[in-house]
């Protein structure tokens, strides 16, 4: 059976890029959100496999989001959606609890493999490096 995302982006071409890569990767998406509120709504709705996060949103940012997901459900895997240049808001989400990150812009290879490794948790982000400060 397919395993089930929730992609969370204010973006509309993120989330459509997102949706194109993770279906043809045979993932099922199940939901999107353009904010952390309503991504919590939708994760406690739908409660999918795995979030892909964007971490700069308006009305709650992807951290928030997060923290409040994994408050819901602990074993909540979410993955964090960022651009160059955030490495501190990556860490931090690394910090609370986000299992991995990638960052943008991402090539389909990257966004598979990620959400491969998350989901088989054998990994975790803290034993990539860490995001380069450039």
């Amino acid at each position: 059976m397919a395993k089930t995302v929730l992609i969370v982006d204010d973006i509309e071409f993120v989330r459509k890029t997102l949706l194109e890569i993770l279906t043809q990767a045979h993932y099922q998406v199940i939901g999107e959100a353009t904010d952390g509120a309503q991504a919590i709504e939708l994760y406690i709705k739908l409660r999918p496999d795995i979030v892909t996060m964007d971490i700069v949103m308006p009305q709650m940012s992807g951290l928030e989001a997060t923290r409040k997901i994994l408050k819901i459900d602990k074993k909540a895997k979410v993955i964090i959606i960022s651009a160059m240049g955030q490495e501190n808001l990556v860490m931090e989400a690394i910090d609370i609890g986000a299992k991995d990150y990638i960052l943008k812009p991402f090539h389909s290879s990257e966004v598979v493999k990620t959400m491969d490794r998350a989901l088989s948790a054998t990994h975790s982000a803290l034993e990539r490096e860490a995001p380069q400060k450039g």
